[in-house]
């Protein structure tokens, strides 16, 4: 019997295709000079919000144009700068970004009746998630449990944020816990926790549309194989589909 489900924020359970961030990163880029796409904004996603920036400045096209236009290769500060923008734009745009995706919250009534306890873990800090659990729960969204990177000093992939949820929830057997997230950090922290580990498409991040926006059904065997290769147990086309899936696991 599953006995804990652990969720992942935006792009899971809020702010379907996961916008608040890139559109963060986007103007923090642009605010030394740089111009990113989406494409290369997702890629990282769902990692440390620092350590997500660092990765795309490490990115070939971002970093030769870094050089292009400040003549150098980057530092810190210029991380710290980029992060300073990006935390400001984020701030001033989560709350608009904390309306829980559909089927969400009927998903959490329903493992509420089943006794299954709900974690979740995020990239965002403390602070940010303080504005989107307040406007989520306005919804009727409201975790058992949040751990946030600043709690355990580390991000994802690592695993240390799930085991944080497990110790406060008081769950001791791994196999009995689902981990579902819309990104490759997602799929990578779950495996490296030893639980079950989920990919959702619809909402994520890794797809990063709507279903009327999709040009071919490749783009959902695209994500789903994205996720099959970083180790997802179970990949699930909407968050809805989570329940039909632990009928199966039982």
């Amino acid at each position: 019997m599953i006995e804990a489900v652990i969720f992942d924020w935006a792009g899971t359970t809020v702010d379907y295709g996961c916008f608040a961030p890139v559109n963060a990163f986007k103007e923090a880029f642009e605010s030394i000079g740089i111009t990113v796409t989406a494409a290369e904004i997702r890629k990282p996603m769902g990692v440390l919000k620092k350590d997500h920036i660092v990765q795309m400045l490490e990115e070939p096209r971002i970093s030769k144009a870094f050089f292009v236009v400040h003549g150098r290769t980057y530092n810190e500060d210029d991380v710290a700068q980029i992060y300073a923008v990006f935390e400001e734009s984020l701030f001033a745009d989560l709350e608009n970004y904390a309306k829980p995706i559909n089927g969400v919250v009927e998903l959490v009534k329903w493992l509420r009746e089943k006794g299954i306890k709900i974690g979740s873990t995020t990239g965002y800090t403390s602070q940010m998630m303080k504005i989107v659990s307040k406007a989520a729960e306005t919804y009727d969204y409201a975790p058992d449990c949040i751990v946030t990177p600043d709690i355990v000093g580390v991000g994802r992939p690592n695993p240390e944020m799930i085991q944080e949820n497990l110790k406060r929830l008081n769950i001791s057997s791994l196999d009995k816990v689902i981990k579902i997230g819309d990104t490759i950090a997602d799929i990578k922290e779950g495996k490296n926790a030893g639980v079950i580990s989920v990919g959702v498409i619809f909402g994520s991040s890794e797809l990063g549309k709507a279903k009327n926006e999709l040009s071919s059904l490749d783009e959902l065997l695209e994500v789903k194989n994205r996720y099959s290769a970083a180790g997802a147990d179970y990949v699930l086309q909407e968050i809805g589909d989570l329940r039909m899936l632990i009928e199966t696991l039982e």
